[in-house]
């Protein structure tokens, strides 16, 4: 098949499943054109069957703001046209969907397909402002084929929209032959060379993430157990917590990493992983971090419950309930069995979402599409 992926090239988890379902439908002899404003982060190296078309904006005088939507759709158009592709998988459906609607309206042979992965926020936050519904609604429906990260987040689709749509459940995935438990005594040397815990948050430091209970539990745990916090990431919350570990006396022991490429090693030297959000539709990086041998606790929002087994792979607590989490938290860092266990059952937790299987879910999704527009032979 020949698809165009279009995504954020970001660090966030939806351009991270783009990118690497990318890589792996290449890996399987696809052609795959990512096409976006930006190379995205982990789309590093050659590959001959994956090829990056950038969408250039112009900042003309007149406009206000940068017409990426439309940008983006010419930019679909001419690699449809030119590269023949059979379908565009947009990942999100504000603005990725709504341009490749265009798109197809603009093709001579409007035969490319449309499949749209929903990832969460588009649906929780973005298309729920007055000015978005209607679009995101229609950019949904038009879609040819829609995608959900979780159940959660095609229940949330369908009652938020009143959309009546199949909405196909196909899970977030993580390469597991990569993301692994392995020796990492840089890592271990650097953040706790007297065998301190090593405690670990990733986000995009933004609001909904609450990286301030990461912060307040991580306080507590070192009240009792030696401890360093690892913060990747960065985001417009990160001077507040800054200010947070600095207030709370703790700055020492809370190590702010930034953006990082590649986390494997860090992960893979982790004891416990905090994700105390206040919505997730899946939960990616604490799908990797369980790849790592590495138990969470987490919050029981979204789609965590569905990806967390409470009591065996970590545990789950309300939304800002910071006292039981690091009581959680204790619990794992105090008892080496019990770790050991949970760190097991993670990482077998974590094999169900191996990469391998979930690709082809998509790929038979593809198929599925596809096949409906097929033309009988006469």
């Amino acid at each position: 098949m020949k698809i165009g992926i279009t995504c954020y090239p970001t660090y966030g988890g939806s351009g991270v499943v783009a990118t690497e379902l990318g890589k792996a439908l290449a890996e399987r002899g696809h052609s795959v054109h990512f096409i976006s404003y930006a190379i995205p982060m982990r789309l590093s190296g050659f590959m001959g069957n994956i090829m990056f078309h950038e969408v250039e904006v112009s900042n003309y005088p007149l406009f206000d703001f940068p017409l990426y939507t439309l940008a983006l759709a010419s930019k679909m158009v001419e690699v449809a046209q030119y590269e023949k592709l059979d379908l565009f998988h947009c990942h999100y459906a504000i603005p990725h969907a709504t341009s490749a609607y265009l798109a197809r309206q603009m093709l001579a042979t409007p035969n490319t397909k449309v499949i749209t992965t929903l990832h969460g926020t588009d649906i929780t936050l973005v298309g729920l402002e007055p000015s978005f519904l209607p679009v995101m609604k229609f950019s949904i429906e038009q879609s040819d084929g829609v995608t959900a990260v979780s159940r959660f987040l095609k229940e949330k689709t369908l009652t938020n929209y009143g959309i009546v749509k199949e909405i196909e459940v196909i899970p977030n995935f993580v390469d597991t032959t990569k993301y692994q438990r392995t020796p990492c005594d840089d890592v271990t040397r650097h953040f706790a060379p007297h065998g301190e815990k090593i405690v670990v948050h990733t986000s995009n430091f933004r609001k909904v993430k609450r990286v301030e209970d990461a912060i307040h539990i991580f306080n507590e745990v070192r009240k009792k157990i030696p401890g360093t916090l690892l913060l990747v990431g960065d985001g417009p919350e990160r001077s507040q917590c800054e200010m947070l570990s600095r207030e709370l006396g703790i700055h020492e022991h809370v190590r702010f990493l930034g953006k990082q490429t590649d986390i494997i090693h860090i992960l893979a030297a982790a004891d416990l992983f905090l994700m105390p959000s206040q919505s997730e539709s899946f939960g990616l990086s604490a799908l990797e971090a369980m790849a790592c041998e590495v138990p969470v606790v987490s919050s029981s929002v979204g789609g965590l419950p569905e990806l967390q087994v409470h009591g065996q792979t970590g545990y789950i607590a309300e939304i800002g309930d910071i006292d039981r989490m690091a009581r959680y938290a204790i619990e794992l860092l105090s008892n080496p069995s019990k770790h050991r266990l949970f760190a097991k059952a993670a990482r077998e937790r974590a094999l169900e979402f191996e990469a391998s299987k979930i690709v082809t879910q998509y790929e038979r999704y593809y198929e599925k599409i596809l096949a409906r527009s097929a033309v009988p032979a006469s």
